[in-house]
Parts: structure tokens; C-alpha cells; sequence
């Protein structure tokens, strides 16, 4: 039986070594012979360690797991093109990626080994895989703005075209050597694994997807047994049109096992539709997985490179910061950070966006500089926004995000300082909001703190833009650092957001 191993967005699970380590034991125990290991991006970053080595923590994960292929994220560019094609040059995986073009318009990485396709050949069986990435990373982060994402699904099915037709010719005895030409050397047939030298066609074909709610138009146009995905913070599995698609949910919450076992499988499936193929998926936790001997050391050894232990605070009982949590409505952790941006630059509101804060262990007890990087793990600064009220009064609805195709239907993607915003999700509108407990003027002027990020990218608060920008202060873990020193951590949940006519009301008060 043919199997995968896949993980994906496991980004700060490197800020708790033992945690890292018991995720790459998982994967140890689920490999094997039979199997090839394989990622789907935002593997490098973000995370506390992932700002002190810049990514290449990823390096001692990809040895203890022997990773066979990973694919772009859009953290993976967080430090930048050219710091990730060194990691890329360095990496014992080889990065797959169909869509991704560099500065000059031309493929991204080729020279550094990224493939748009790869055919491996595992347990006798004939694999082939191409790579996409989300087509919006340009505006999600702003070290990838000089860059280009072509159509993802235009992008992944040339791919495929190409590698089945490498392979049709490989399998006419034309092309001994198992790769294309020097001149044209676009993909791979023997790139680590060789594939079957009378093979004409390939036994299965897997998208390595890093575009979320995009991998059901992959599945609903490509000719593909399995698109394993990420990007989206939650887990998934099911089949649409015939082809499985899964997700293992972020920071090593599982990893998925895919098997090619022959036999059929349409659980979950949309559509009606079904491949007599269809691979079957199961998740695993990797709860009292044995840790890879020596990988937590190694994990700790670059950690201690930077001095973050300082304690900037004590906190009496858990701050959660779960993905129910932060994307539930109001939330202590989302106070938190809304004060600190709005007190860094005596701001009239304070506005933090949900998905910038990474999920992980709860604040507890004593709360170091690592614990805030590890929360808002980005070196970008607060800024300062000027807004009219009109403007104010989007950017509020834009927290419920009815009109932006990001995460879950029912997420809630803001948290705010200095004002209350009831929404009323049957009719997504805002029934109220006020600043400073007055209504909002649609002609006066406010100012809102934000993260840099806010202003650069359309895709979350599309209202907020460069144009908008008056100040900025320091880089957000130093301003979190600065104002808990001063402040403190603990706040309480207070009102500021009521979620009316919800099923899952976020009104339950976290």
C-alpha cells in the first residue's frame, strides 16, 4: 500500500522544542518504506525561533522526518525572496511550486532546485506531484509584495500537462536519464526517488496546496487523486469531485496519512462525485508520540542565541489564544494587543486583526518576550491610520469579514481598544458601534493604531491603505513588551464586541 505523510503550517510549534519533537516522532512512526513525507508551506515560519534563525529551523525538521518535498506558504517569504532561496539552496527537501515567479517575471527559485512538478516512485508505484501557493501572498505579506503568483489552477494544470507527458516520453525509452533537458529543465522525474523506467503514465497525482478555501477549484477542474492542503488554520477532510482534500490544522495539531489502498472511499463527498481511486485520509494527534532523539536539543541550542527570557509579566490564570478563541469574537488575549497598539500611539482606537495572532500554549504565570514574539512573531510596526468615520464604520464590519473569501464562514477577524461594535449576523451589518462611548461621527476624523500589515494587504481590512498612514512606533512584540511592562496582561472581557443572532454567538465570553 502506497502511502503519504503530510504536514502542514506548523509555524510556531518550534517555539516549544519538546513539542516539535514529539510532532516529528508522529511522523517517524507513520512513515516508512511504503512512504514518502511531504509538506504544504508556512513550514519555515512564523514563530520566536523562526525570527531568530530565519527560517532554517526548518533544516533539523526536515532531517528528523526525512521531508521528501514541501511547497510555499506565504510565511515562507517572511524574511524575504532572497533569504528564502538560501534556505531553499540548503534544504534536503526539494520545494515544489508551479505558480511562484521572482522579480524578473521568470520561475521562482529554479536556480536554488524548486521544480513546478516532481514524480517520485514509492513502494513501486508511479507519484506525481505539482505545487501551488496562495495567488494573494503578494498582498498577505509585504516581503513578497516585488514578487508574482500566477492562477493557481492554470498554473497546477499546465504543470500536470507537462509531467504527464515527461513521464508518457520517459515510459518510450526517449529520455534514460529521468529529467528534462538542460534547457528546459522544468521539472523532475528522478528528483530523489526514480520513477519506473517502463512507467507511461503516473499511478496517482497529488497537488501540494497552500491556497485554503481554493483547493475545491482545484478539485473541481484537475484530473487529481488528492490535493493536500493548508493555509487555513482549521482541519478538513473530504472529498469533492472525486478527489480527497485535506487539511491537518496548524502548529502540529495532526498529521495526515494518505493511502493509495485500491479501495474506494466517498465520505464526505459534496458532490456526489467519486474516483474509484479515491485515496482514504486519516488524521492523527501526535499526543504521547515519542520525541526524535536530539531534535529538541537542536531546537534549543538556537533558541538560546537570542536573549528573550525576560519576564515583562505575572499572570494569574490562562490568557487562551486558540484558534476558537481569537477568531470568536472578544477575546482577553485580542484586548490585549487592541490596548497596546492604541496606548503606543495614543490612538483613538486600537485595531488588531485576529489572524496575526498565532495560535499556541495559554499565557500563564510568567510571561516573557518570547511569549509576546511568539503571539505577533512579524518585525513590522504599529502604525497609525487616519480614517473619516464612514471609513471607521467599514473597517468595523470588515472584522466580520462578510465580504472577504478568508478562513471560516463564521471567523471573527478584529479586536478593538476605545470602542464597542455590535453585529448582527443575519442582516451583516453593525447594529452599533461607538468610540470613546459616543457614536461614530461619519464626517470627524479618527485615528486607529494597526500593524503594518494592515495598511499593505487588501485581503483582510480592504478599507485600510497605505494612503492612510500618518506615524508608525516600534515593532509590534516591542510595543506588546513595552506596554505589559508598564500595563500589564490581564484584561478582561468588557463588551466591546457582541455578535447578535449567531448560532455560535460569540457572546459566550472567553
Amino acid at each position: 500500500m502506497v502511502r503519504l505523510v503530510h504536514y502542514s503550517d506548523i509555524e510556531n510549534v518550534f517555539d516549544a522544542p519538546e513539542r516539535a519533537a514529539r510532532l516529528a516522532g508522529q511522523i517517524r512512526a507513520l512513515s516508512g518504506p511504503d512512504a514518502a513525507v511531504v509538506a504544504t508551506g508556512d513550514t519555515t515560519a512564523p514563530g520566536v525561533l523562526s525570527l531568530v534563525a530565519t527560517g532554517r529551523q526548518i533544516h533539523d525538521f526536515y532531517a528528523a522526518t526525512d521531508t521528501a518535498l514541501d511547497t510555499f506558504g506565504n510565511h515562507e517569504f517572511d524574511y524575504g525572496p532572497d533569504a528564502l532561496r538560501g534556505l531553499v539552496a540548503d534544504a534536503s527537501a526539494t520545494f515544489v511550486s508551479a505558480n511562484v515567479r521572482d522579480e524578473n517575471g521568470e520561475p521562482f527559485g529554479r536556480d536554488e532546485g524548486v521544480v513546478p512538478w516532481t514524480v517520485r516512485e514509492i513502494d513501486g508505484a508511479t507519484i506525481g506531484f505539482v505545487g501551488v501557493t496562495d495567488p494573494a501572498t503578494d498582498s498577505l505579506n509585504p516581503m513578497a509584495a516585488e514578487l508574482a503568483f500566477d492562477d493557481p489552477v492554470t498554473a497546477a494544470g499546465d504543470a500536470l500537462d507537462e509531467m504527464r507527458a515527461a513521464v508518457a516520453e520517459r515510459g518510450d525509452g526517449t529520455d534514460d536519464e529521468g529529467s528534462l533537458d538542460d534547457e528546459d529543465d522544468e521539472g523532475s522525474l528522478d528528483d530523489g526517488a526514480r520513477a519506473t523506467d517502463d512507467a507511461d503514465s503516473l499511478d496517482h497525482a497529488v497537488v501540494l496546496s497552500h491556497l485554503g478555501a481554493g483547493d475545491d477549484d482545484l478539485a473541481r477542474t484537475l484530473d487529481v487523486d488528492a490535493i493536500l492542503g493548508g493555509h487555513i488554520h482549521s482541519r478538513r477532510n473530504e472529498v469533492i469531485a472525486g478527489t480527497r482534500l485535506v487539511r491537518p490544522g496548524v502548529n502540529g495539531e495532526t498529521v495526515v496519512e494518505i493511502a493509495f489502498d485500491g479501495s474506494h472511499s466517498d465520505d464526505g463527498n459534496a458532490d456526489g462525485n467519486t474516483r474509484d481511486s479515491a485515496p482514504t485520509a486519516t488524521l492523527y494527534e501526535p499526543i504521547g508520540a515519542e520525541p526524535v532523539p536530539g531534535l529538541a536539543d537542536a531546537l534549543a541550542k538556537r533558541m538560546a542565541a537570542a536573549d528573550l527570557g525576560e519576564v515583562v509579566d505575572e499572570v494569574n490564570g490562562p490568557i487562551e489564544r486558540t484558534g476558537a478563541v481569537v477568531h470568536g469574537g472578544e477575546c482577553r488575549i485580542g484586548n490585549f494587543v487592541a490596548d497596546a497598539f492604541r496606548w503606543a500611539l495614543d490612538a483613538d482606537v486600537g485595531l488588531s486583526n485576529a489572524g496575526g495572532l498565532r495560535q499556541g500554549d495559554p499565557f500563564a504565570g510568567e510571561v516573557t518576550k518570547a511569549d509576546l514574539i511568539s503571539l505577533i512573531p512579524f518585525e513590522e510596526p504599529v502604525t497609525l491610520a487616519s480614517v473619516t468615520g464612514a471609513e471607521l464604520h467599514d473597517v468595523f464590519r470588515e472584522m466580520a469579514a462578510p465580504d472577504v473569501d478568508f478562513g471560516e464562514d463564521d471567523w471573527w477577524h478584529g479586536h478593538v481598544s476605545n470602542a464597542e461594535v455590535v453585529w448582527d449576523a443575519d442582516t451583516e451589518l453593525i447594529a452599533e458601534a461607538t468610540v470613546g462611548g459616543e457614536p461614530i461621527d461619519p464626517d470627524a476624523r479618527y485615528t486607529v493604531a494597526v500593524s503594518e500589515y494592515l495598511l499593505h494587504s487588501e485581503h483582510e481590512f480592504p478599507t485600510l491603505a497605505q494612503r492612510h498612514r500618518i506615524d508608525e512606533a516600534d515593532i509590534q512584540y516591542e510595543v506588546l513588551a513595552a506596554y505589559a511592562r508598564e500595563h500589564g496582561i490581564a484584561t478582561e472581557i468588557e463588551g466591546r464586541i457582541e455578535i447578535r443572532n449567531r448560532a455560535s454567538t460569540a457572546t459566550e465570553r472567553r
